[in-house]
């Protein structure tokens, strides 16, 4: 994105692979709820989690050791001018699908048309930005931009490269339980809709000499087996079924792991530190209800929040508070009020923007007693102050009617649904009492792709090189677009052009002004009652699986488990 990238021309393994590592073994996993379409790439349907990464091939492939960089996979050699208003693949002549066809120039123009307009809503934002497409000479493949945006040509470098002759005279857009044909290092082997699904290595495939694959894809076989309940996937790791397991709890991690195959070696603990910020992780207000847009209701509902005493119940106080989106990183907004290139970023929205954004803001601290009674206080002053007061013990506005909302949560899904338990518990102190429903995965992805929901629960992951993805979790145009990540509902002038001016940046210094001003916009929204993150994850797994003594800088970030791991008795 800036600067060289880290590894020279030459470079022979990634340096987080290892070249020697044995091919063949297995591993197995465990996911929540199940899948109808093995098309990952459309809004409908549900698919399984390893169809966009084991089966079809990019033109280009991320290194995770660096902020943002990428290497050639299909594409031998990428050009582009200093403006980045194109840019320009050569194909790999080698490259092939696993049916043994080239992968072709029609191929990829094919692909990129048609996930750019009937493909899921995360590949239009960035094709709107597409002047053309086409083929300038054998094997080339250039595309045209309509605007400056510097990280197109990245950006066009990580779309899925699918068979076009596979899809002819088929409606993409619809879901299908059809195999796709991809090109990667993988091709999909047995599987049952809803219960399981393996992908197996294909030994003839095309690139497993490159640089960038040597020590990667070592594993025979990727299994994923499904749960319509999400609470016995721990228990079936612990039986032997799985291979490994995420903990997200810093109070199991310490006090369950105590089972035999632990003391035995049988299963490892692992911690995998990382440098990514920490995103944001808990209850999103959709402030599409009228009484979630009055910000001083979003911070009373935050003041109500005992986030220490909560920490403290589920995980012994060890975790810290996610402050920021971008916390954990250079990219954080600094505490105080903004100063320098930030304040000038800022500047021209200072009328519209939530108080505290330019001031400075953190979330609201506790003294960690179970009653909270400094921020109780505060939170009834302001939703006075926004015309709802407590009558019979039952907050209502100025009409009499009560305050009511839903929290919507996945089935299953233990550490939300005992986070919300306790929140609720505060929550009556101010005379609001939240109906809880918890439903299947599937009706939980359909119900946020539909914003059909009041609260629910929020995880977003965050890079350290943001861009155009920033538009899909928080642009004004995702409010009204089915499928947008922009769950909260915010349509926001000055967010929209912090993410213009990161994508326009030319430095690193710039992009980092951007993201903290961004981050300031985010954080004194109110939009999301954060709880913590971790510094590093917490992988227990099975004793013949290894990974390298070198961790990447995003850690275990995708491409990193299970693309580098291996099999060894």
């Amino acid at each position: 994105m800036y600067g060289e990238p880290a590894l020279p021309p030459d470079f022979v393994v990634l340096p987080y692979a290892n070249p020697e590592a044995p091919k063949g073994g297995r591993i197995v996993m465990g996911e929540p709820g199940g899948f109808d379409s093995l098309n990952p790439w459309i809004l409908a349907g549900r698919a399984p989690w390893g169809m966009g990464l084991h089966v079809a091939e990019t033109l280009m492939i991320r290194s995770i050791d660096e902020p943002f960089t990428l290497y050639g996979l299909l594409a031998e050699s990428v050009e582009t001018d200093e403006a980045r208003s194109f840019v320009e693949y050569t194909l790999r002549p080698e490259a092939r699908f696993s049916d043994g066809s080239p992968v072709t120039v029609e191929d990829v123009i094919w692909s990129y048309e048609t996930l750019g307009t009937q493909g899921h809503p995360r590949y239009r934002t960035a094709w709107a930005k597409v002047a053309g497409i086409g083929s300038p000479a054998p094997g080339k493949v250039r595309i045209d931009f309509t605007e400056p945006d510097r990280e197109l040509a990245l950006l066009m470098g990580m779309r899925p490269v699918l068979k076009r002759a596979q899809w002819e005279g088929k409606d993409f857009a619809q879901s299908s339980l059809e195999v796709p044909i991809g090109s990667g290092a993988y091709t999909v082997g047995a599987f049952e809709p809803g219960r399981y699904i393996s992908f197996v290595r294909n030994p003839d495939w095309w690139g497993k000499d490159l640089p960038v694959a040597r020590g990667l894809y070592n594993l025979g076989e990727l299994r994923y087996e499904y749960f319509a309940d999400p609470g016995v996937i721990f228990e079936a790791f612990k039986a032997g079924d799985l291979s490994i397991w995420r903990e997200t709890n810093a109070a199991r991690w310490q006090t369950q792991f105590t089972f035999p195959a632990v003391a035995s070696g049988e299963v490892v603990k692992a911690e995998i530190p990382h440098q990514r910020p920490s995103g944001i992780t808990g209850l999103v207000f959709n402030t599409r209800r009228p009484a979630f847009a009055d910000w001083r209701v979003r911070e009373a509902l935050t003041l109500a929040f005992n986030f220490e005493f909560i920490n403290q119940t589920l995980n012994l106080g060890t975790e810290p508070r996610i402050t920021s989106y971008f916390a954990n990183s250079a990219l954080a907004m600094q505490p105080g009020p903004a100063t320098g290139r930030v304040a000038e970023l800022l500047a021209p929205f200072a009328d519209s923007l939530t108080p505290g954004t330019l001031e400075g803001y953190a979330p609201p601290a506790s003294d960690g007693t179970l009653r909270n009674r400094a921020n109780m206080r505060r939170a009834v002053a302001l939703l006075e102050e926004a015309g709802w007061t407590a009558e019979g013990g039952t907050l209502r506005d100025a009409s009499g009617a009560p305050f009511q909302f839903e929290i919507l949560l996945a089935q299953g899904a233990a550490e939300p649904g005992q986070v919300v338990d306790i929140y609720v518990q505060a929550l009556r102190q101010l005379g609001i009492t939240p109906r809880i429903v918890s439903v299947d995965n599937a009706q939980y992805v359909q119900r946020t792709n539909n914003f059909d929901f009041d609260m629910a629960w929020i995880l977003r992951a965050l890079s350290l090189s943001p861009g155009n993805e920033q538009r899909l979790y928080w642009g004004a145009a995702g409010v009204d677009q089915p499928g947008s990540r922009n769950w909260m509902g915010m349509a926001s002038p000055a967010a929209d052009a912090m993410i213009d001016a990161m994508l326009t940046a030319t430095d690193p210094e710039e992009l980092t002004a951007a993201a903290q001003a961004l981050d300031r916009i985010l954080t004194a929204g109110r939009w999301v009652i954060p709880v913590w993150y971790s510094k590093a994850t917490r992988l227990a797994h099975s004793g013949d699986l290894h990974y390298p003594a070198r961790l990447p800088l995003y850690g275990d970030w995708p491409g990193f488990a299970p693309d580098v791991w291996w099999h060894e008795e």
